[in-house]
């Protein structure tokens, strides 16, 4: 009877531990953040999957995950390559740990979660991902260009035909290049990428693209077909910026390897090397800063087509890589994500046109059209008209430096045929709204005759935000445009004049960004471009990638803090401890050079507050804070990465630089910072260096500051920062909403009611300097919308939103207000709506999350009822004023009152 029973558990344990819960259902499943990449070179790359369930309080206690080189093992539940075994973790992502990876290897895997009651879900369905080169002895091919120096204007041409004479299995295209590339294989282009590869600082690290080109292959005779640009490997143009002598320069230059596998096993590969021709192409000027000229009459017909006539092509030229550190580019990458159809044409005479688009972009323009053979048209892209209407470039050419008149600044030239001609520049991007048309020779134009391209690096969505308020909606609408503006394989300061990667406008922005975007992979390869640029000091350049400018000005603390505050940020918003490793070092050369040169603990090494509207704050104290935040921050990663030494060390140091700064700043019988402007004020509640018992006395002298200031912001881009935040999470959400609504100067609004459909880089509409009207720099207040009044912030102790803090302001003058975040674990929702005195509150935990929520008021009921009759609801906390609660996964709706 003993064993009998003992038995009945046995198996009833065994049959709880191996049930199938039919209504969880594993999905979302990525690699390296990507969906089914191919051309990697990651040897222990990342899993994330999601859990979707309709039941409430799903969670995750384990998962089994199977990676394998053939498909067929691996859904039938076997890796050959890795089987991780039951691995007791709810979280992700999780990391492969399995044999070494082969190149050109395509890998399928899968995973399964087990649920805290012991199912299982079924199997997820096979993703994969493939290896690249996985190392440069890989590599076949040579490194080619043509026979010019970097001072010659045309771009090359490059041509290889070859036969293919048995079935193919599969084929793979590998291209590395100094420049920018199209590539062309029997006549058709490969792929939908914009400006690949992304920008690098070339002489340290190169990157590579591949291409599954399994289809654009026949049997017989193939073509490949390559022009290459200059990008920002060749700048030929002039600026104050000098990339013109940047130390990798050179003519544009590529290596290739088509490597072809047949279904009888065997392989080939089709590579560079100076057997391939080369001609100079109808793009006959390109530059990644100032525009593209392109002259149609000297198109070669089918010139990456089999049975060209390359008799007068020359041989390539065997030349020197850029670097000795060819990596595979994982990544979103830039594409012509929207089409924007012209919105109205004025017509000056029968050669002068002026096009608006209705919006402020960065992108490019396709023209379609036919005019007289040897027609000179020109297309000049700005962002303001004057008052007669033309194109006015006054705000965003100032810093342009040209020689001459031949590269006038973002402005298109093409030289007709005299046939139906279509040109889109194929290296150039612009920032612009209106695009005057001129030609030497009269032409008919329309609306039809010009297109724009709203181009980016394509980041999928994550955010969104609706409310009562249409200028609110329209602000984040501006903010997006503005951030994706500026993302092109690295955060931009903007799209026309500079297109540089200015470190304090994206360390202001990360949040921006991250609520809106999954832009985890843009931010790790820029994060490998700082560690490129450091130099052995620790002193980061302001503006990254550079060629060399921005190591002496323009940078410190509250600038290139970004090898701090981009990695922790990540961290919080996906919970993945890589690019926190893999900055580590890097953050505390940094902190350790400031340390050295200002023991004190107080720093003036900045650029200091950026633009302000009247007031500035000493740069001492900006940059001093953002020390501080850089020293806990690595402090904080320290102790995740298990260097406890390093964390008693640095938290030491934060403490040190904490009570520096309160000591020189602090009038503690008053509360008051300086002299007491609103970036003094709010740099100590947003940034947490201000002491726990002057922190109520503070935020009430801010709050008394910003109604002196007739409820407007006072600040500069460091304040803006830390302004509305710092009333909206110190008992003043109604206000801060009130400065965030207002629609008079100096507001976000101010520029929304004049206009505006991109952010500015200024205040007044007319100012004199820094006048670009496609700035991100001012960007946070799309990141508070999130966080005050959606109220959802990432746990610190549990990231990547494993549990939601959720503190939404209900604040007066909005009526409702919904904010939506895809987090790793799926959809996040916090949208409430009023209704008297009662405030609906609706609440989307996704599976495998949880939520502390914060709700301010007197009462709160779910669904109508207690909130204990809630058996996924835990009260952890509860007063007159505040309930604090403790939810599982699922849907919630709270009446407040």
């Amino acid at each position: 009877m003993k064993n009998t029973l003992l038995l009945f558990i046995f198996i009833s344990i065994f049959s709880l531990n191996n049930h199938v819960h039919a209504d969880v259902s594993v999905t979302h499943l990525k690699c390296e953040y990507l969906v089914n990449p191919i051309g990697m070179d990651t040897k222990s790359p990342r899993f994330s999957w999601q859990i979707s369930s309709e039941e409430a309080g799903v969670e995750q206690q384990a998962y089994k995950l199977i990676v394998g080189a053939d498909s067929k093992k691996v859904a039938a539940g076997e890796g050959d390559s890795w089987d991780s075994g039951i691995i007791e973790s709810s979280t992700i992502p999780a990391v492969y740990q399995g044999e070494e990876l082969q190149p050109f290897t395509t890998y399928h895997w899968q995973v399964k979660v087990q649920l805290q009651d012991g199912s299982w879900s079924d199997y997820s369905e096979i993703a994969s991902f493939e290896t690249g080169m996985m190392g440069q002895h890989n590599w076949k091919g040579a490194w080619i260009s043509d026979s010019y120096d970097f001072n010659i204007k045309p771009a090359p041409y490059f041509r290889k035909e070859f036969s293919v004479g048995k079935k193919i299995k599969s084929a793979r295209a590998y291209i590395a290049v100094g420049g920018l590339y199209e590539l062309y294989l029997n006549g058709k282009r490969i792929g939908n990428h914009r400006l690949d590869p992304m920008y690098t600082r070339f002489d340290r690290r190169t990157l590579y693209v591949t291409y599954d080109v399994t289809q654009n292959l026949t049997n017989g005779e193939n073509a490949v077909g390559v022009i290459l640009g200059n990008g920002w490997y060749n700048h030929q143009s002039t600026a104050v910026w000098y990339f013109e002598k940047a130390p990798w320069r050179a003519r544009p230059k590529f290596c290739m390897d088509l490597r072809i596998t047949y279904e009888d096993g065997s392989e080939e590969t089709v590579s560079t090397n100076s057997d391939w021709k080369t001609s100079l192409s109808p793009v006959v000027f390109n530059s990644i800063y100032t525009a593209e000229h392109y002259d149609a009459r000297l198109e070669q017909a089918g010139w990456n087509k089999p049975g060209f006539d390359d008799e007068k092509w020359n041989g390539s030229m065997l030349t020197n890589a850029p670097s000795k550190n060819i990596v595979a580019q994982v990544m979103q990458p830039i594409r012509n994500v929207k089409e924007i159809p012209a919105q109205k044409v004025t017509k000056f005479s029968d050669t002068d046109y002026v096009v608006d688009f209705g919006r402020n972009m960065a992108g490019v323009t396709k023209l379609k059209i036919k005019g007289a053979e040897g027609t000179t048209v020109r297309l000049k892209h700005g962002e303001r008209l004057y008052e007669d209407g033309h194109v006015d470039m006054s705000n965003i050419d100032v810093h342009y430096r040209p020689t001459d008149d031949s590269d006038p600044f973002q402005t298109d030239i093409v030289i007709l045929s005299g046939k139906d001609d279509v040109f889109m520049p194929k290296f150039n991007y612009k920032g612009f709204q209106f695009v005057e048309v001129t030609s030497d020779k009269p032409i008919e134009f329309s609306e039809e005759n010009l297109t724009a391209y709203f181009m980016h690096s394509d980041v999928p969505p994550v955010g969104e935000i609706t409310s009562s308020n249409d200028v609110l909606n329209k602000t984040w609408e501006a903010a997006n445009s503005s951030y994706l503006s500026n993302l092109f394989g690295y955060p931009t300061d903007c799209p026309q004049r500079e297109k540089n990667g200015w470190t304090g406008d994206a360390q202001i922005n990360i949040e921006t960004g991250l609520y809106n975007f999954d832009a985890i992979t843009v931010y790790e390869k820029w994060m490998a471009d700082h560690r490129d640029e450091q130099q052995s000091n620790g002193v980061l350049p302001a503006i990254v990638p550079t060629d060399g400018w921005g190591y002496t000005w323009a940078n410190g603390p509250d600038w290139t803090s970004t090898i701090a505050i981009i990695p922790w940020n990540v961290y919080l918003f996906y919970g993945d401890k890589k690019i926190l490793a893999d900055c580590y070092e890097n953050i505390k050369l940094y902190i350790d050079h400031i340390d050295e040169l200002y023991p004190s603990g107080i720093t003036d090494w900045g650029l200091g507050d950026w633009v302000p509207v009247k007031s500035k704050a000493p740069k001492e104290f900006t940059s001093t804070a953002y020390y501080f935040v850089d020293a806990t921050i690595l402090a904080k990663a320290a102790a995740i990465l298990g260097k406890g030494v390093d964390a008693e060390k640095y938290f030491a140091l934060a403490e040190k630089i904490k009570d520096a700064l309160n000591d020189k700043y602090l009038n503690r019988e008053t509360g008051m910072y300086g002299d007491g402007l609103q970036t003094e004020l709010s740099f100590p509640l947003q940034w947490n260096f201000v002491p726990d018992d002057m922190r109520a006395k503070v935020a009430a002298n801010l709050a008394k500051r910003v109604e002196a200031d007739d409820n407007h912001i006072d600040v500069g881009l460091l304040g803006t920062k830390a302004i509305l935040n710092a009333m909206s999470e110190n008992g003043y959400a109604d206000l801060a909403y009130k400065v965030a609504a207002q629609e008079t100067f100096p507001s976000w609004g101010w520029w929304i009611v004049n206009g505006a459909t991109t952010f500015y880089e200024n205040w007044p509409l007319d100012a004199s300097r820094d006048i670009s009207m496609n700035h991100i720099m001012f960007g946070e207040i799309d990141a508070w919308y999130y966080k005050a009044l959606g109220g959802i912030f990432p746990d610190e102790k549990n990231p990547g939103f494993k549990n939601i803090i959720l503190k939404p302001s209900f604040v007066e003058g909005l009526d409702h207000f919904t904010a939506k975040h895809e987090s790793p674990y799926g959809e996040i929702v916090s949208s409430w709506k009023k209704s008297g005195k009662t405030v609906t509150y609706e609440v989307a935990v996704p599976a495998n999350s949880t939520a502390t929520v914060y709700l301010n008021g007197k009462s709160v009921k779910e669904g109508g009822k207690d909130i204990l009759a809630n058996p996924t609801i835990q009260v952890v906390q509860k007063n007159e004023k505040q309930t604090v609660l403790q939810v599982a996964s699922g849907s919630y709706s709270f009446s407040i009152k």
